[in-house]
């Protein structure tokens, strides 16, 4: 659980200003990943989202159809008129698309928000096949925000990208995570749900700790977003003073039920249920 009002209150006695989340990333307009889980998760494990969108895709469950860019002028001016009025207690980003977005993130964070908790999710690659991040984008990652991250959030394939090796089992994530700790974030999570087995296996190395992660796989095709969810989620979980096993401990607990639950929309991938904490699908049922 996060911690109550009680447990983040200030010096005054009153509740403190944690659980704010900036979210850069771009939009789903079917709902199930993007900026659209993003607030969902945030706001659904008590947070404050916050938002700098830098791409509007054209999308279902079956796919993405298309991307319109947000100028990097724009993503940079969203996350300053955010960052000069509200603050910010950790912030995450998803889509990012192209290297001149890479730059104004890496900027406005350098700038206005470098204590705070940054998690990268390197989206590269939608479900359906469609590339999220451009070549150059993806060496911008690698050397100008992936070193100012408090935790980066690969799934096998993205760390295989970001790394030159495969990666077919729990071995091959450990190696990676290390490979990848080289980059300069303070902390990796290898994510294994691309990786066959009964059992999923996601890997969280530091300097120095490393932390295997496993639960029972669930059958489904409905895994649309898990990737921006968790990482979300873990970012919130950071904005209120967890620590970074912890985070992702609730963060993997919150992606489960969401997954188990999921309400089974669309013909393809489809979303999860970021509302089961609520229990109303529940009760209806």
């Amino acid at each position: 659980m996060l911690p109550s009002e009680d447990e983040t209150a200030n010096d005054n006695g009153s509740a403190s200003n944690r659980g704010r989340v900036l979210i850069i990333s771009g939009s789903d307009s079917g709902g199930g990943a993007g900026m659209q889980a993003d607030i969902k998760t945030v706001t659904l494990l008590g947070g404050y989202a916050m938002s700098a969108l830098t791409a509007i895709t054209i999308q279902n469950t079956l796919g993405v159809q298309g991307i319109f860019d947000v100028p990097a002028d724009i993503v940079r001016q969203q996350m300053e008129a955010v960052l000069d009025d509200i603050g910010v207690d950790a912030l995450k980003t998803g889509m990012l698309h192209r290297a001149d977005i890479v730059e104004a993130v890496a900027e406005v964070l350098s700038d206005k928000a470098p204590d705070a908790a940054l998690v990268v999710d390197p989206v590269m690659i939608a479900k359906g096949g469609a590339a999220l991040l451009e070549q150059s984008a993806t060496d911008a990652l690698k050397q100008i925000l992936i070193p100012l991250a408090a935790l980066i959030t690969p799934n096998a394939p993205e760390a295989a990208v970001l790394t030159g090796r495969e990666i077919n089992d729990l071995d091959g994530q450990k190696r990676a995570a290390d490979a990848l700790l080289g980059l300069g974030a303070d902390a990796v999570l290898i994510k294994g749900g691309h990786i066959e087995g009964e059992t999923i296996f996601d890997v969280l190395a530091t300097a120095e700790t490393l932390e295997v992660f496993s639960s029972p796989r669930i059958e489904t095709r409905h895994t649309h977003g898990t990737g921006c969810t968790l990482a979300s989620a873990i970012a919130t979980g950071l904005s209120f003073g967890l620590d970074i096993s912890e985070a992702v401990a609730l963060a993997r607990e919150y992606v489960h039920e969401a997954i188990r639950t999921a309400p089974g929309f669309g013909k393809g991938h489809g979303p999860v249920n970021h509302g089961h904490v609520l229990g109303v699908r529940e009760e209806a049922d």
